[in-house]
């Protein structure tokens, strides 16, 4: 019965336009209890949706990817969360921005803006994508004094790509697939490179969820990433470009609960995720993650303050509670065919705390 009234909740949230389609994943002690499929995962070209669809996960990237590539470069003693990018970073080492560390980086609280529309100038020039993201990066001012404010910040998540890139002397892609994704048998989490020859886009072209058309690429979007900085850059960034689905994000979910528990894991160590999701002077958001917030959260009114999850653009989420060892995985297109479509902000709290209600 329980089950009925979420799935009856979903179907109305299409019938209103929320959104045109969605996956709900629901676990409690890593037995899912809820696993279903909505609506249509494009429009135009009348693909359903399926309970395997891929999803541009838009800043879930932030988490399930640079977050926990950090994690894995602390594990191994490269990298430290005090650390400043001074330190790293030859462009950063006698500018404003030197005493900025990765811990800062990882909680928003560096002083960088939200956000900045570089992918207008990044297409009409002819230096290499990313080199010219990055330089924007090294120029662009700071907005608030280094790490006296939380303000949620894209740039420095692009930042935090290029220092595991320069430590590693690997692809950001590259390496959480084969530090993370790969030995928990993940095969449906990836970045998706901008090139005519691209291998997973032929593999799972039919499974891909489509998103915004977009006025400036003139075209519905599926497989290539829909944050237009990202796209500009190539496709692979520390702010936006994993694509996933929901099972996927599930099993890694599962080894992030796992490690908030002090849990036997299997690439996560326990001790250095605890120091992430610690908060720090009252901010929601810890490193890498974001938490519920005391008023109109997201994640609804049951979750606990433990709780950590994030929320991408495209109209994705997850939530994880290791109180009582929830996992909700919300994935939607809300943005297809229109990114003004905004009315999954009502729509979450509501799903979760039903789910809540009738599940747990």
């Amino acid at each position: 019965m329980g089950k009925d009234k979420i799935s009856k909740l979903m179907e109305q949230a299409i019938l209103k336009g929320i959104f045109p389609g969605a996956v709900l994943l629901c676990a409690v002690n890593q037995k899912i209890v809820f696993f279903e499929a909505y609506g249509m995962a494009d429009l135009f070209n009348k693909r359903k949706m399926r309970k395997d669809s891929i999803f541009d996960l838009a800043s879930l990237t932030k988490p399930l990817a640079t977050a926990l590539a950090v994690l894995k470069l602390v594990e191994k003693r490269q990298v430290f969360l005090d650390q400043k990018i001074g330190s790293i970073l030859e462009e950063f080492k006698t500018s404003d921005k030197a005493d900025i560390t990765i811990d800062m980086l990882l909680r928003h609280t560096s002083g960088f803006p939200a956000h900045r529309e570089y992918f207008k100038k990044i297409i009409t020039t002819d230096k290499l994508p990313r080199q010219c993201l990055r330089d924007f990066l090294v120029h662009e001012p700071l907005e608030n004094r280094v790490n006296t404010c939380q303000v949620y910040s894209d740039l420095g998540f692009m930042l935090i790509a290029w220092i595991i890139e320069t430590i590693t002397c690997q692809r950001l892609d590259h390496f959480v697939s084969e530090q993370i994704y790969r030995p928990l048998g993940i095969d449906d989490l990836f970045f998706i490179k901008l090139n005519q020859h691209n291998e997973k886009l032929k593999k799972y072209r039919q499974k891909i969820v489509a998103t915004q058309q977009c006025p400036w690429r003139k075209r519905v979007l599926a497989g290539e990433v829909d944050d237009d900085n990202a796209w500009a850059a190539g496709g692979i960034e520390g702010h936006a470009g994993l694509f996933g689905s929901a099972d996927s994000i599930y099993k890694l979910c599962c080894e992030i609960l796992n490690a908030v528990q002090n849990k036997k894991t299997i690439v996560l160590p326990p001790d250095i995720i605890k120091s992430f999701v610690l908060k720090k002077n009252k901010y929601d958001m810890v490193a890498g993650f974001d938490t519920p917030s005391k008023e109109n959260s997201s994640s609804g009114r049951y979750f606990s303050k433990s709780s950590i999850g994030h929320l991408g653009f495209t109209g994705t989420s997850f939530w994880i509670d290791p109180e009582i060892s929830k996992i909700i995985i919300f994935l939607t297109n809300r943005v297809h065919p229109l990114r003004s479509n905004e009315g999954i902000k009502k729509f979450r709290p509501q799903l979760h705390d039903l789910i809540h209600a009738q599940l747990i």
